[in-house]
């Protein structure tokens, strides 16, 4: 396969290349390697994995050598923009910022489809699971892994009337993990019962040998149910149910993963009442792994109340524990950018479990008081529901009288859960009874098998036919594309532009979209300021303008909102006029060139000018100014004649003068500048004296045409300072 280049875009035209004769590179799920006392940077960690060999570190990391410590959970990151080409890019990026468990979610009407897609048509609302698809993402996921040296999980679901079909394609397709839970289909699907606990013995018995990581989802009552945190005790009975079904067909008990979303989410008190229900969950099924994922039913639109969700679960993870921390974004909520949510999301993750490292040497939970008491009153109610489901004659039954995501929490019934016959439901009429001498010369096959009257071996029953599709690939029937009119090469052909980078267009969901999020402040009531915004983007000559995101500041004062839209035109690269990539010396340089050769520096706001805050900014320790590296300040104050600031330089025996100005008018900045230049010359000082000046009207180029060393305009900050006067020194010494 072709190496990957950190500054190059991954060629997905590369990717689908002889993707007939791919064969994925390994099979099974991987789990981070731990890595405890690990020392990066200044730091110990004592819960965290091997780092990667390529990553972006969190936007602080700078300050810290760049370093990007991994914690111990899988990531896991949920793409499905209905373009899996698209998706690819996206994975490259979630892989770079430390998810490997990359999950693909499936086009919601493949639940009912009886059979394998085939081709790539798009999707809407997820990416339709097909053999190309799933090949072509996982041999980039072999290429990607690679480039960040870490294995990635890619998962998608084994659901719906093709369960077992799916399960067989994804074990020859090189798929490492997968949902997989009968109760889904019943509950959600209205697939019948007893196909749907069929199939999912055949298709567990295939993740089993393909040695996929099965997860199940029971969450989704809690996302269903009337009141989320009144299900507590039935998600713990659907977890058990699945996990204990899994294991007796034969997936080992490590490779069985619980989907565990705490019920509720602000304003409740959440922590107070999630950890008990995560403690009972562990305490129940603690022979199995968790998947931790935050609540979705009472997401709303913002980004930062999704965050905190966010943070709050996982503050339950690390108190309890996590194999595997998933990431939602507020695209459950909205329809909102998806490219930068799922990035963040991850970072959200890495940043919460690293600031939570070495947690549990430090605190325990008690084992007396409200935590124990509401964790062992969960238990109980779960172990009657479980008692009664026997009593009313089995779990079908129970299905069929509405037992399951009633809106009373148990033993309390509404009489209003989620009912479906156990002589109905999509499927039903086609499970047939196998003969007494039923035969099938095939791996991981579920039930009796009569190879031997057949000659074969009862643990090789696909040695009877040379193997089958597990043992041979070249028995895999690939189908590369049917409709020819919605394939991945149709849709690559109308943005080749935008993906050979002759033209630049933003993009949130797929390449070339156009879509931009803008956010405002819009002084006014909810209903004005959504009009209001609407036709500002209509203004701008957005394309599409929607509010994706209310938040009410005050109900008279202001709104805070957020729209998207598209623009309607491209960037020209070739034209663009970039800026020179900004030129920092690191701290080590400068500590050590302003401890070997002490700095002192005179400065003051210059004329008549009364502003302060910015060369406050460049010189305070507190805000990252000069006095961090220890340069000596001598700050004159504001409105300081220029006469004064050279005297005062000469006075002290200053190493440099910085002159701040803001006023402009007639140029006076520029003046100030030549007579401070002037006067140094005239003093006597101007060899042995730096001179600079900086405010957001100097153009640096325009400040040294007065004479002086250098200028800083808007958006400079000490470091930029910093690094010029040691530069300046340097050469002045002769040592640059």
């Amino acid at each position: 396969m072709t190496e990957l280049k950190r500054n190059e875009k991954l060629d997905v035209e590369s990717i689908l290349k002889d993707l007939d004769k791919y064969e994925p590179k390994r099979r099974g799920w991987h789990w981070r390697t731990p890595a405890p006392g690990i020392k990066m940077g200044p730091f110990e960690y004592k819960d965290c994995s091997e780092p990667l060999k390529n990553s972006v570190g969190l936007p602080p990391a700078k300050f810290f050598e760049d370093i990007d410590p991994q914690p111990l959970p899988v990531i896991t990151t949920e793409i499905a923009s209905g373009r899996f080409e698209d998706d690819i890019r996206r994975m490259r990026m979630a892989a770079w910022h430390g998810a490997d468990h990359i999950m693909v979610i499936r086009h919601m009407g493949q639940s009912h489809i009886d059979g394998l897609m085939e081709g790539t048509p798009q999707g809407i609302g997820g990416v339709p699971i097909t053999r190309k698809q799933v090949r072509a993402q996982r041999k980039a996921l072999d290429i990607i892994e690679e480039e960040v040296g870490r294995p990635i999980n890619y998962h998608s679901y084994v659901s719906g009337v093709a369960g077992p079909d799916v399960a067989v394609m994804f074990a020859e397709e090189g798929i490492n993990g997968a949902h997989q839970d009968p109760q889904y289909n019943i509950l959600y699907r209205d697939i019948n019962c007893v196909r749907s606990f069929v199939d999912a013995c055949e298709s567990k018995k295939i993740m089993a040998w393909a040695g996929m990581l099965q997860i199940d989802g029971a969450h989704n009552a809690n996302a269903t149910a009337r009141e989320a945190w009144k299900v507590m005790p039935e998600l713990i009975v659907q977890h058990a149910i699945n996990s204990l079904f899994s294991e007796k067909v034969g997936i080992s008990p490590d490779l069985i993963s619980l989907s565990t979303v705490p019920p509720t989410a602000t304003p409740a008190p959440a922590v107070y009442m999630d950890l008990p229900y995560a403690v009972a969950l562990r305490d129940i099924c603690g022979r199995y792994k968790m998947r931790a994922q935050q609540n979705t039913k009472y997401i709303c639109s913002s980004a930062r109340e999704a965050t905190v969700t966010h943070v709050l679960n996982m503050l339950i993870s690390k108190l309890t524990s996590a194999d595997i921390q998933s990431t939602i974004t507020p695209d459950e909520g909205r329809n909102v950018p998806w490219h930068i949510y799922n990035i963040e999301a991850c970072d959200n993750a890495k940043q919460t479990l690293i600031g939570l490292d070495g947690l549990m040497d430090m605190v325990e939970l008690k084992n007396d008081g409200p935590l124990r008491e509401i964790a062992r009153d969960l238990k109980e109610r779960a172990c009657l529901f479980m008692e009664e489901i026997i009593e009313v004659g089995g779990y079908f039954q129970a299905v069929q009288e509405g037992f399951f995501v009633d809106s009373a929490k148990y033993p309390a019934k509404n009489g209003d859960g989620i009912a479906r016959k156990i002589e109905g439901g999509i499927g039903y009429g086609f499970i047939f009874e196998r003969a007494e001498d039923y035969m099938a010369p095939v791996t991981a096959h579920f039930g009796y098998n009569n190879v031997t009257q057949y000659g074969g071996n009862p643990e090789d029953p696909a040695a009877l036919i040379g193997g089958c599709t597990f043992e041979d690939r070249s028995k895999i029937v690939y189908i590369d594309e049917l409709d020819e009119d919605d394939t991945v090469n149709v849709r690559l052909a109308k943005v080749k532009k935008y993906r050979d980078g002759e033209a630049l267009k933003p993009e949130v969901e797929w390449c070339g979209d156009g879509t931009i999020l803008l956010t405002m402040c819009i002084p006014a009531n909810v209903r004005v300021a959504e009009a209001a915004a609407l036709e500002i983007g209509r203004k701008m000559g957005l394309e599409n303008p929607e509010v994706i995101s209310k938040e009410i500041l005050q109900e008279a004062e202001g709104t805070r909102i957020e729209m998207k839209g598209r623009v309607g035109f491209d960037i020209d690269p070739s034209i663009l006029v970039l800026p020179p990539e900004p030129h920092y010396l690191s701290d080590a340089v400068l500590y050590k060139e302003f401890s070997d050769h002490p700095m002192k520096v005179v400065c003051g706001t210059v004329g008549e000018d009364e502003h302060s805050v910015g060369l406050r900014e460049i010189i305070n320790i507190k805000h990252g100014g000069i006095e961090k590296w220890g340069i000596e300040v001598e700050y004159l104050g504001t409105s300081v004649p220029v006469e004064k600031l050279v005297d005062a330089a000469v006075e002290l025996n200053a190493d440099a003068i910085l002159a701040s100005t803001i006023i402009s008018h007639d140029n006076v900045h520029y003046k100030n500048m030549k007579r401070i230049n002037e006067l140094a010359i005239e003093k006597g000082i101007r060899d042995k004296v730096i001179i600079a000046a900086g405010g957001t009207q100097v153009v640096p180029e325009e400040a040294r045409k007065t004479g002086i060393d250098e200028g800083f305009g808007r958006d400079s900050h000490g470091v930029d300072v910093a690094t010029f006067l040691a530069e300046e020194a340097m050469r002045r010494r002769g040592d640059l």
